[in-house]
């Protein structure tokens, strides 16, 4: 994407009443909304999150399926879910929501018990030892998922890494946390969710075209 393109996405993004972006230190002061999203939306339905949501395509197919819940896609890149707020408004869907921000300031923009599922739809594996503080499942994270999570919340990981479907299935088992789903190959299951098949992002489809499986886990933590 050309920085001209990516420059008219941002200013773009400034005129979006669903998009929220906060300076980090506002997070970190004492973010607005933490504890009051009942309020951004108007109503206290549930609130499910897609973290790293890129495009935004896992938001934008789970609101429309559920008008009665309330969806909100963060990632840092605001040029990526440019389209995805930009068709929830085309679609006068008032049950989307976007923030451009880091994704382990979570719980500095959550309350405890305020989001009752999570999505984390294709990170980024960070294979390297050294960058294990930097995956989206690590026990740090986790820590984070939970205190936002209400006590029946779960988290739904998709990838196509072998790797990190591994390393988080190992993660869960070892710290005892509640593995409800998990299988290897959700497209060559035929008992697989119908959320977790039914809507594939950009990447999902190349990857499905190249022959790579595309894995799952559906877990609460437990603590």
């Amino acid at each position: 994407m050309g920085s001209k393109n990516k420059m008219k996405r941002f200013r773009e993004n400034e005129t979006f009443k669903n998009v929220i972006q906060p300076e980090r230190q506002e997070v970190l002061d004492g973010f607005k909304l933490k504890g009051n999203w009942s309020e951004f939306f108007g109503n206290s339905n549930p609130i499910v999150l897609e973290l790293g949501c890129g495009k935004g395509e896992y938001t934008i197919a789970l609101a429309k399926k559920n008008p009665n819940i309330n969806y909100i896609g963060i990632d840092i890149k605001g040029a990526r879910f440019w389209r995805g707020a930009k068709t929830a408004i085309e679609d006068n869907m008032s049950n989307v929501a976007f923030i451009r921000t880091q994704i382990e300031l979570v719980d500095y923009i959550f309350a405890e018990n305020e989001i009752s599922e999570i999505w984390i739809t294709f990170p980024d594996p960070q294979i390297k030892y050294t960058r294990t503080k930097h995956r989206m499942t690590n026990a740090e994270f986790l820590k984070k998922y939970h205190k936002v999570l209400n006590e029946n919340g779960v988290v739904n990981l998709k990838t196509d890494s072998e790797f990190m479907h591994g390393y988080t299935l190992g993660l869960l088992h070892g710290a005892g946390h509640e593995v409800i789903y998990a299988h290897h190959d959700v497209y060559g299951n035929n008992h697989s969710p119908e959320e977790v098949i039914s809507t594939q992002t950009f990447y999902e489809s190349q990857y499905l075209e190249q022959g790579k499986p595309i894995t799952y886990i559906k877990f609460k933590i437990r603590y």
